[in-house]
This record gives structure tokens, C-alpha cells and sequence, in this order.
């Protein structure tokens, strides 16, 4: 067999596995763009790796991918006024029962997290989301994180006490309004209101699929994306009187927008809310971006 054969199954071993490892990113990072730069960073290092001596690929994948994150949120605070402080973890058991050992549920850690984010060192956010949301063990996520089993629930233990000071039931229902207010607006035609539920320094980004699906879609009401829009009024004038099969949905358990057709989710609006306005949009139809996404409409 060639060497460019055998990578190519290698490649299509690295796309089935593709949709967790998108998941793991953007819970980790907070941003799917940013998660793509993690996986596509671990298929590189799978193609640099001794690829016979891995047992277990999805454990492989998921080590590396983890440790890409980390070392990107790493990065973004790499200026000493700006380093996010791991707590410090010791190797010793906690006596008797901590309410902040017991797991939360997937959809209110998300959205936790989403509002607190940057209160989280990497490892914390790491040892949550694969704890809490894919259920490993602490003896699989201590090799991860490169600590014990009992610093690893630690880091998730204290990390999720902060979680729990957030009201994940207020902040949904902020988020929904704001986000029903934004689709009403926009289908009204009503530019004025629009400016006023985005924030003025509102980004949008949209990936390829989407800008696809919008163009072919202009004439029946779809929004007219590009790639990047920045600013309120920009962003206004791309939903002004538009958005008709738009539809609020929950993506992950956060509070969002999808398109929807016949039942079929064909693109969705990541939304970032701070102080009641829309300060980020991220419209993806990628299928394999999708694959990633759990949408309840």
C-alpha cells in the first residue's frame, strides 16, 4: 500500500471523529473559529505522528486536540497582566460529600460557561467538559491535563463551583428574549430596532456553506451574508426585513437561531449576549459543523 494511500485512510479515520473533536474545541475555546484552527492543528500532528503505535485512536485524538487547546487559551493570555491562574491541586482526597463534585447537566454547563468563560483556566474548562459532557473518567482525563486523577477532580470540582454562582435559568431567558427580539426585528424590517439590540462593535462571521446557502437564498428573503460584517449598522442592514425561516432553538443548551426547512437544521446563528445586546454572530452551515451542534427546536 502507498504511503498517500494509507494517509488517505488515516484522513477518513481523522473525519469520522471529526464532529467530537469540533465539539471538544468549541466548548473548550468558546468560538468555532477558533476550534477549527485546534482541529485542523491536530490533523496536522496526526500526519506527523507515528501513526502504527496508536491503539486507540479517539483517546489519541482526544489527548491531543485538549492539549491544542490548552496551549491556545495559553497563548491568548500570554502577557503577564493577563495569565489566568490554575488552582492550585493537591493530591489528597476531600472529606465527605461536595455538591461541586456532582456533574452538571451538559446544556447548563455550556451556558455557564459561556458567561464566565475567562474566569476558567484552560485546565478547569478541559477537565469539565470531558468530565460533564463526555463523560470521562478522571483516570482518563488526569494523562490529559498531566496531572493525578484527584487534582483532575479538583480542577473540575472548582471549576464548576464557579459555574453554579451563575443563574443559567435567568441568563437563558435574557438570551431568548434578546434573540426573539432580534428575529422579530428583523422581520419587521425595522432597522431602528435592530440597532438597538446590536452592539455597535457587533461582529458577524459566516462560513463559506452559509454565504453559499444565502446567496442562492437572497431572492426568498435570506440574509445577505458575507464572510465578515462588522459593526451595528452593517449588521442591521444584512437582516433588515429578512430572516423569514429564521427560528429561535437552543444549540448545545445556549439560547440561538437556526434556519430551518422541513425540519432540517441547514445553518445556525452562534449569538454572544453581553448587557442585553448582540455582540457576536457566527452563522455555520458546514455540514461538518453542524454534525457538532445538537439543535432542539
Amino acid at each position: 500500500m502507498s504511503q498517500s494511500m494509507a494517509l488517505e485512510e488515516w484522513a477518513t479515520r481523522f473525519d469520522q471523529h471529526r464532529p467530537r473533536l469540533q465539539s471538544i474545541a468549541r466548548r473548550t475555546l468558546g468560538s468555532p473559529w477558533a476550534a477549527d484552527d485546534a482541529v485542523q492543528e491536530t490533523w496536522l500532528r496526526l500526519q506527523r505522528a507515528e501513526r502504527a503505535a496508536i491503539d486507540n485512536l479517539e483517546a489519541w485524538l482526544t489527548t491531543v486536540v485538549s492539549r491544542v487547546c490548552i496551549d491556545q487559551i495559553r497563548h491568548r493570555s500570554s502577557r503577564p497582566e493577563d495569565l489566568i491562574d490554575e488552582p492550585e491541586v493537591v493530591d489528597e482526597p476531600s472529606e465527605g460529600a461536595d455538591p461541586s463534585d456532582q456533574a452538571m447537566l451538559a446544556d447548563d454547563l455550556g451556558l455557564a460557561m459561556q458567561v464566565i468563560l475567562d474566569q476558567l483556566g484552560p485546565l478547569e474548562r478541559l477537565a469539565l467538559v470531558l468530565h460533564d459532557i463526555f463523560a470521562l473518567s478522571y483516570d482518563d482525563i488526569a494523562p490529559i491535563v498531566e496531572r493525578t486523577a484527584t487534582a483532575a477532580r479538583q480542577l473540575a470540582s472548582r471549576g464548576r463551583a464557579k459555574l453554579r454562582a451563575v443563574d443559567v435559568g435567568a441568563v437563558r431567558s435574557r438570551q431568548q428574549h434578546a434573540i426573539t427580539a432580534f428575529l422579530d426585528a428583523a422581520r419587521a424590517g425595522d432597522f431602528g430596532g435592530l440597532l438597538q439590540l446590536l452592539d455597535p462593535e457587533i461582529e458577524l462571521r459566516a462560513d463559506d456553506d452559509a454565504v453559499t446557502l444565502a446567496t442562492e437564498g437572497a431572492e426568498y428573503g435570506a440574509p445577505l451574508l458575507t464572510g465578515t460584517t462588522r459593526g451595528g449598522d452593517a449588521v442591521a442592514r444584512v437582516f433588515a426585513g429578512r430572516a423569514e425561516l429564521t427560528r429561535l432553538v437552543l444549540v448545545d443548551g445556549l439560547p440561538a437561531a437556526a434556519y430551518v426547512s422541513d425540519g432540517v437544521v441547514h445553518a445556525v446563528y452562534l449569538v454572544s449576549i453581553e448587557d442585553g445586546r448582540i455582540t457576536g454572530l457566527d452563522v455555520l452551515a458546514d455540514p461538518a459543523r453542524l454534525a457538532s451542534l445538537h439543535t432542539a427546536f
